[in-house]
């Protein structure tokens, strides 16, 4: 994933800006209040009904796509941290810099979602995303794409050309896994950033696939 998320990072400077402006407008009231009446209730109203377009411009599908997408992403990430000293194609070293260079900010961005939405954020912990999905990585995990720990040893045991091919194997898994949860995303999702967000995960993850299975096929002819 290459492309910047500029917008998507734009919204907790506005939750910020919403809350200086409830500050200082509880602030300029005095024993003169109903004499600026046609001043400050307007410009209160105002904001608490921005701070309320905020806090309601979130699903629950939205909060469901953060979540899972959170520690799909720092698996992505974890994968890709493996190649610089295990993989011998400089392309395949190239494409997992890129992936970690793209995802580590949005794993950011996500979490300052859920933690201004009042929502849990996932552990960073090893071999747990910190959620209930019914198990661990995997098929069981609820998130498409997902590697178990076995898939992630072996990933880690291995290196050179064994290493770029089972790379890229399971990369292009785990996208397409990322691909879907983003497409169910833009399907039902109600805050934009998110949506927004879930677009380009579907055009750079897309890109990539394609990249990837070229290099598949260039190893295996």
């Amino acid at each position: 994933m290459t492309s910047t998320r500029t917008v998507v990072r734009r919204a907790a400077l506005a939750a910020t800006a919403v809350t200086a402006a409830l500050v200082l407008s509880a602030c300029a009231g005095g024993d003169h209040s109903d004499t600026a009446s046609g001043t400050h209730p307007s410009s209160s109203t105002s904001a608490d009904a921005t701070a309320g377009a905020t806090a309601g411009a979130h699903n629950a599908q939205d909060v469901s796509f953060a979540q899972g997408m959170i520690p799909h992403h720092r698996q992505a990430v974890e994968m890709a941290g493996l190649a610089a000293d295990r993989a011998s194609s400089a392309r395949v070293k190239d494409l997992a810099a890129r992936i970690e260079k793209a995802q580590d900010p949005e794993i950011r961005t996500m979490s300052g979602w859920l933690k201004a939405w009042g929502e849990d954020v996932p552990s960073d912990a090893p071999g747990t995303d910190g959620m209930d999905h019914s198990g661990g990585h995997g098929g069981d995990s609820g998130m498409a794409g997902m590697m178990d720990q076995k898939d992630m040893d072996r990933l880690a045991k291995s290196s050179g050309k064994a290493f770029d091919s089972l790379f890229l194997t399971m990369m292009v898994e785990h996208h397409e896994g990322a691909v879907e949860m983003a497409g169910a995303e833009k399907a039902k999702g109600r805050y934009a950033p998110a949506t927004a967000l879930a677009d380009d995960v579907v055009t750079a993850q897309t890109a990539e696939i394609e990249e990837m299975n070229k290099l598949l096929g260039k190893s295996a002819g």
